[in-house]
């Protein structure tokens, strides 16, 4: 159990991360879908592991071998910088002193047996990290890329739907709906988690994050000077599991409805906010966006240095047409009597 003592300095400071990080989810994930429940609470990318072939198979070898099953990971290997892409991530974890990674990795290790590549991971040997990085990032690739519209749509569904918790039953009400295993007692804030301690905040705040590949408890990440990092297990919205059960999704692809939805959305939309928003490339966005435009389903306009983009009203048809709400618009009509539980 640990117990996290917050001060006025965290508690203004409490906001939820905007996106999923590629490094620190795909890290989570290979752990994740260990679980047999993961074929029911993410079941695209579980079929994927599942059914890996050739070098995604062994690379899927190398990290089941180099991470633990369950329980704590190295804090070193979700960072906190690296967000843009998984080569920014890696890059982040290389930049990591060595003595940090042998102190964490050997504490991982601690009831595991050991082989050569355990003891070379831990020590912090160059080619062995490099062979870690590279594996993550086929396995990356392969698993969790072709859903990332999806997970990233579903996270910015979690994400209004506790923002909307927020207005309607404030600070206390949030924490303590966030997940069963997490609860907030003023100043503390307990979570059953992988392992215990009693804390201090860094007065730096907190950040939650949603994730429906975080595992069966939260995960905190503390660090000084930095934010404390709370990833809690959140559910896959039914409405956005696959684009099989998604008639907009089926229509124009995962990715490319989850960008559409986006623009539905209050807010000035450019080519990088949707990006960040839906968890793909600058590039990639402006594919999708430009395959939209030429459908007639958006419009886009330069100012200053940014394209901004807007739906049409077509495309404002389209969505009204779509049975599903979009992820960032949680029906506010429907408002419950008590602070019900997020997940």
């Amino acid at each position: 159990m640990l117990r996290l003592r917050l001060g006025p300095a965290d508690l203004c400071r409490v906001r939820f991360a905007d996106r999923l990080h590629p490094v620190g989810t795909a890290v989570l994930a290979c752990q994740a879908l260990h679980d047999p429940t993961a074929v029911r609470t993410v079941p695209g990318p579980a079929a994927d592991a599942a059914t890996a072939t050739g070098r995604v198979r062994s690379a899927a070898s190398v990290l089941r071998h180099l991470l633990p099953a369950r329980g704590r990971l190295p804090d070193f290997l979700t960072p906190l910088d690296g967000l843009e892409s998984v080569a920014a991530g890696l890059e982040a974890i290389r930049a990591v002193p060595a003595r940090r990674v042998r102190v964490e990795v050997a504490a991982a290790y601690a009831h595991l047996p050991r082989t050569p590549l355990r003891r070379r991971f831990a020590e912090a040997d160059g080619e062995t990290m490099g062979l870690f990085g590279r594996a993550l990032g086929t396995w990356h690739d392969a698993v969790l890329a072709p859903h990332w519209g999806e997970l990233a749509e579903a996270h910015a569904h979690q994400v209004a739907e506790a923002t909307g918790h927020l207005a309607a039953y404030g600070l206390d009400g949030l924490l303590n709906a966030l997940h069963p295993a997490i609860r907030w007692e003023e100043p503390t804030l307990t979570v059953r988690t992988w392992w215990s301690a009693t804390l201090t905040g860094t007065g730096y705040g907190l950040l939650l994050l949603p994730s429906p590949l975080a595992g069966p408890h939260p995960r905190v990440l503390v660090e000084p000077g930095q934010p404390v990092l709370v990833v809690y297990p959140a559910p896959m919205p039914r409405r956005v599991e696959t684009s099989a059960v998604d008639p907009l999704g089926r229509l124009l692809g995962a990715t490319r409805a989850a960008v559409l939805r986006r623009l539905g959305g209050p807010g000035r939309h450019t080519t990088t906010t949707l990006g960040r928003a839906v968890g793909i490339s600058v590039s990639s966005a402006s594919e999708h966006a430009g395959a939209l435009r030429a459908a007639g389903l958006v419009s886009s306009v330069r100012d200053g240095g940014a394209v901004v983009h807007r739906l049409t009203p077509l495309g404002v048809e389209l969505l009204g047409r779509d049975d599903t709400l979009p992820p960032h618009a949680p029906d506010a009509r429907r408002r419950p009597a008590a602070p019900p539980r997020l997940t």
